[in-house]
C-alpha cells in the first residue's frame, strides 16, 4: 500500500512559526484584557460634580466596558489576522532559507544514489549543525567515492591476475591437441605449476576478503610465538637462498585471529626473504611491548629502494619491480596488501621505511594487552638474537 506523502518540513516550520506568533499575540491581547478592562465598570459612569468644574460645561463621554470592548475587539481581531499573515510569509521565507542546505545535501545524495560520486556540497557560512552535516556528507562521498576506485581496480586486476594462468592452461592444452607427440610429462608438470599459481591466487583473494569483513572471533595471541613459527616454517626458503633469519625481542600480545595474524607475519617475513640479495642477505624479526602497542618489526637486506616505490607496496597487485626476485616465488602481488588488510582489520597501523643501506624495515603495531609478569614478579626478559640460519 502506497502510503499519500505527508506535509513538507518548509509547510510544516511555516506552520509552527504562524501559530507561535499568532499565540503569542493573542496572549498579549489577553494580558491588555485581564489586567486592564476588567477594571472598568459595566454601567454608565456618573461623574461627580466637581468633574464639570474641571472638564467645562457640557456632559462628558466616560466609556464603560461594553463600549471599550468594543472598540478593542475589531482592532484586536485586525492585529490577530496581521500576524497571522505576517507569521505565514515570514515563516515560509525563513524556513526555506533555513532549509536550503538540507536541499542542498538531499540533491548530492540523489546525485550519489543514481552513480555519481564526484559530486561534493561544499556548504559555505558559519560552522553550524547544516555545516557539519554538509561536511560530514563530504567526507563520506570521498571515501566511498576511493573505494569503489579501489574496488573496481581491484577487481579489474584479480580478472586479469586470474586469466593469465587460465589462458595459459589453455595455450597448454591447445599445444597438446595439436601435437599427440609432445612429452606429457612436461605438459602435466607445466599445468601443476600454472594451476598452482591459480590456486594461490584464489586464496589470497578470500583470505584479502575476510579479513576487511571482520568478522573473525577475537583471540588473546603472542606476536613472538607468530615470529617464531614463522620463521621455522620458512627456513628452507631462507636457507635455500642462503638468508640470514633472525627472531629477536619479547612477548608481545594482542586480541585478535590468530590465524590472520600469523598470515601477516608470514608473508612479512617471506617478502623479506624473498625481496633479498641474491647471496648473504639477512632478515631480522623484532616483537616488542609498548604501553600502547604490541610491535612487529621485520628487517631486511637488499638494494636501496626509491621513496616513490614505497607507498605503492601495499597496494594490490603492486609488486616491487626493482626489488630483486625470481620467476619461481614471483607471488601474485597480494603479500603486503594482506598484511595491510589484515593490520587495519586489527585497528593497528603499517609502517614501511627503507633502510639508508638498502632494503626495507616494516613495522606493525596492534593494540597492545597487559603482559603477566614472571611467577618472580619480574618483568619477562628480552631474548636474544637466535639465529636461524
Amino acid at each position: 500500500m502506497r502510503r499519500r506523502p505527508g506535509l513538507s518540513a518548509r509547510l510544516k516550520l511555516t506552520i509552527s512559526y504562524a501559530g507561535v506568533i499568532v499565540v503569542s499575540g493573542a496572549l498579549l491581547l489577553a494580558v491588555v484584557w485581564v489586567f486592564l478592562l476588567r477594571y472598568v465598570p459595566d454601567n454608565v459612569i456618573t461623574p461627580g460634580p466637581g468633574f464639570y468644574r474641571q472638564r467645562g460645561p457640557g456632559p462628558p463621554f466616560i466609556p464603560n466596558r461594553f463600549d471599550l470592548w468594543h472598540a478593542f475587539a475589531p482592532r484586536a481581531a485586525q492585529a490577530l489576522a496581521f500576524l497571522l499573515l505576517l507569521g505565514l510569509v515570514g515563516g515560509w521565507l525563513l524556513a526555506g532559507r533555513m532549509l536550503a542546505p538540507l536541499t542542498r545535501i538531499a540533491d548530492a545524495a540523489r546525485q550519489a544514489a543514481d552513480g555519481s560520486l564526484s559530486h561534493r556540497i561544499r556548504l559555505e557560512g558559519p560552522r553550524d549543525e547544516f555545516r557539519e552535516l554538509a561536511d560530514v556528507f563530504d567526507t563520506m562521498l570521498e571515501r566511498l567515492e576511493s573505494h569503489v576506485a579501489e574496488q573496481q581496480r581491484f577487481a579489474a586486476n584479480a580478472s586479469h591476475e586470474l586469466r593469465t594462468p587460465l589462458a595459459i592452461s589453455q595455450t597448454l592444452l591447445d599445444v597438446a591437441r595439436n601435437d599427440p607427440t609432445r612429452n606429457r610429462d612436461e605438459l602435466i608438470e607445466r599445468l601443476q605449476s600454472v594451476n598452482t599459481r591459480a590456486i594461490d591466487l584464489t586464496e589470497a583473494l578470500l583470505l584479502l576478503s575476510r579479513s576487511d569483513r571482520r568478522n573473525f572471533t577475537r583471540e588473546p595471541v603472542d606476536l613472538s610465538l607468530a615470529a617464531e613459527e614463522a620463521a621455522e616454517t620458512l627456513l628452507p626458503l631462507a636457507e635455500k637462498r642462503q638468508v640470514t633469519l633472525e627472531v629477536t625481542g619479547e612477548r608481545a600480545r594482542t586480541v585478535g585471529s590468530p590465524e590472520l595474524i600469523l598470515r601477516m607475519v608470514m608473508n612479512l617475513v617471506q617478502n623479506a626473504i624473498v625481496h633479498n640479495l641474491p647471496d648473504g642477505g639477512g632478515v631480522t624479526v623484532h616483537t616488542a611491548a609498548r604501553p600502547d602497542a604490541s610491535v612487529v618489526r621485520v628487517e631486511n637486506t637488499g638494494p636501496p629502494l626509491p621513496p616513490e616505490l614505497i607507498p605503492t607496496l601495499t597496494e594490490p597487485f603492486q609488486r616491487g619491480t626493482r626489488r630483486i626476485r625470481t620467476d619461481e616465488h614471483a607471488g601474485v602481488g597480494l603479500g603486503l596488501a594482506i598484511v595491510h588488510s589484515i593490520v587495519r582489520a586489527h585497528d593497528g597501523t603499517l609502517d614501511l621505511a627503507p633502510r639508508p643501506a638498502g632494503g626495507l624495515v616494516v613495522t606493525v603495531r596492534l593494540p597492545g594487552t597487559r603482559q603477566d609478569p614472571s611467577p618472580t614478579g619480574a618483568q619477562q626478559p628480552v631474548r636474544e638474537p637466535s639465529p636461524v640460519v
